[in-house]
Order: structure tokens, then C-alpha cells, then sequence
């Protein structure tokens, strides 16, 4: 698949006010700082299509953006960020579980963990969350150009080991680089055999 034109839509604060016209979306979410701006560009291939930041927390709406009129790809807020009242964090969260468990549109969504880093609970417990609520989900592994490719190995490998304690077959899995667009053909295949199956 290759994506032609993308372009925002708008941004909204509740699921109830998000488009309802029938295209399948495709959500990305993740914790804060996680790359999920990045990978949305370089999928898309444009640069300035999602805003990037190095201030984690930048997303805090529920963003849609057209895709060849086809499907929409919609970036969430992210999880686990402490910077923020404890008001605001229920807000957020009210926000995401909404669109999660609401959206009838929501072929998949694409859950981002940063392969930096050792196995994180909040990533673990949110895609546990993911098969207890039936929420159709799939993992991306971010990032996989920061570190040594024997320390990305070994924090994927201890995640899986992590996920096998509670998962009896796994979720399946995409391991992205947004520098080198390491995934993307992988992720865009994966989106347009979905789309198939719809007839789009």
C-alpha cells in the first residue's frame, strides 16, 4: 500500500464527536515519549503530518487524519505520563477507554513500546487491559535504531517472556525504526490486507 494523501481532520475530546461516516480507523497509542509522532510520519510519509516534541504529553485530544479517503488514522493520547493532575490523567484515560471500547470504526489498534527499554508495567498491564476488553490490538516495537541491536534483541525478547506469563500465543508483533523506515512496508501491508477484507 502506498499512502497518497494525508491530511488532519480535526481534533476531538470525547469518541461521541469523532467522525461516524464509516471508514475503518486505525488508532496508535502508546506511553508518553514513546515515538508514536514519528512513526505516524514516517508511515505516512510526511514529515509535519503529526507534531513532534520532545516534551512527552503533547497529544491530549483524540487526532484524525484522512487517509486516501480510505481510512482514517487516528493518534490517541498516550499512557503513564506522572506530569499531569490526577484530574487530567482520568480525563485522558476516560478519553482513551471511550474510543477503545466505543468505536465501532476501530479495526486495529497499533499499541507502541519502546525497544529502549526493559519491560515496563504500564505497557504490560495496558495490553493485558487489550485482550480483556476484546480490543482488536497489535504491538509495535519503537525506536529500534537508538540503542545496540543486542540490547533491542534482549528487551523484545524479555517482553515476550514477560507477555507469555499471561498471554497463551502472543500478539503479533512489528519492529520499526521512523529514521530508517525500518516497518513501514510491514505495517502498511498489514492495514491494506485489513482494508481488503472490507473491500476497500
Amino acid at each position: 500500500m502506498e499512502i497518497k494523501k494525508a491530511e488532519y481532520v480535526a481534533s476531538y475530546p470525547d469518541v461521541r464527536q469523532t467522525p461516524d461516516n464509516g471508514l475503518p480507523e486505525y488508532a496508535f497509542i502508546g506511553r508518553s515519549n514513546v515515538g508514536k509522532s514519528s512513526l505516524i510520519n514516517m508511515l505516512c510519509n510526511q514529515k509535519g503530518l503529526a507534531k513532534t516534541s520532545q516534551k512527552p504529553g503533547k497529544t491530549q485530544l483524540i487526532n484524525y487524519f484522512n487517509i486516501d479517503n480510505a481510512w482514517y488514522l487516528v493518534d490517541l493520547p498516550g499512557y503513564g505520563y506522572a506530569k499531569i493532575s490526577k484530574n487530567k490523567r482520568k480525563e485522558w484515560q476516560r478519553m482513551i477507554d471511550g474510543y477503545l471500547l466505543q468505536k465501532r470504526s476501530l479495526m486495529c489498534a497499533f499499541v507502541l513500546i519502546d525497544a529502549n527499554v526493559s519491560p515496563q508495567k504500564n505497557d504490560l498491564n495496558f495490553i493485558d487491559w487489550c485482550g480483556r476488553m476484546q480490543v482488536p490490538f497489535v504491538i509495535v516495537f519503537t525506536k529500534t535504531d537508538k540503542s545496540k541491536s543486542s540490547k533491542i534483541e534482549e528487551n523484545i525478547q524479555k517482553f515476550r517472556e514477560n507477555l507469555s506469563e499471561t498471554w497463551e500465543e502472543l500478539p503479533q508483533q512489528f519492529i520499526t525504526s521512523a529514521n530508517d523506515k525500518k516497518g513501514r512496508e510491514d505495517i502498511a501491508s498489514f492495514i491494506s490486507e485489513l482494508n481488503d477484507k472490507l473491500g476497500i
